[in-house]
């Protein structure tokens, strides 16, 4: 991945593209801050890329799709209740093992 101000980008905007072409990324920096990155046509994450990366996280473990059944849960679970004036005193209480 290569790095380019905006003043040289516009001064060597050839030499760039060709670098993309050739199936590199530039990333455009204003004032040293990235603000743009020029990738190849066909590169951008899609909505099948997306499952795609979803299912990979699923079959190892590190994902799981929900059922779509929180409305329910929600009408069913009552909320917590906090011990104490407020949620911070009520942590407390509950780590000094008053649960």
């Amino acid at each position: 991945m290569k790095r380019a101000r905006v003043a040289d980008l516009k001064n060597n905007l050839s030499r760039y593209l060709d670098h993309v072409r050739a199936g590199g990324t530039v990333v455009v920096l204003h004032r040293d801050r990235p603000v743009a990155k020029i990738v190849p046509m066909g590169t951008e994450a899609g909505p099948e890329d997306d499952e795609a990366r979803i299912a990979l996280l699923e079959r190892h473990g590190l994902a799981r799709r929900g059922t779509g059944g929180m409305r329910q849960w929600l009408k069913t679970h009552r909320p917590i209740k906090v011990v104490g004036s407020s949620l911070v005193e009520g942590l407390i209480e509950e780590r000094r093992g008053g649960w």
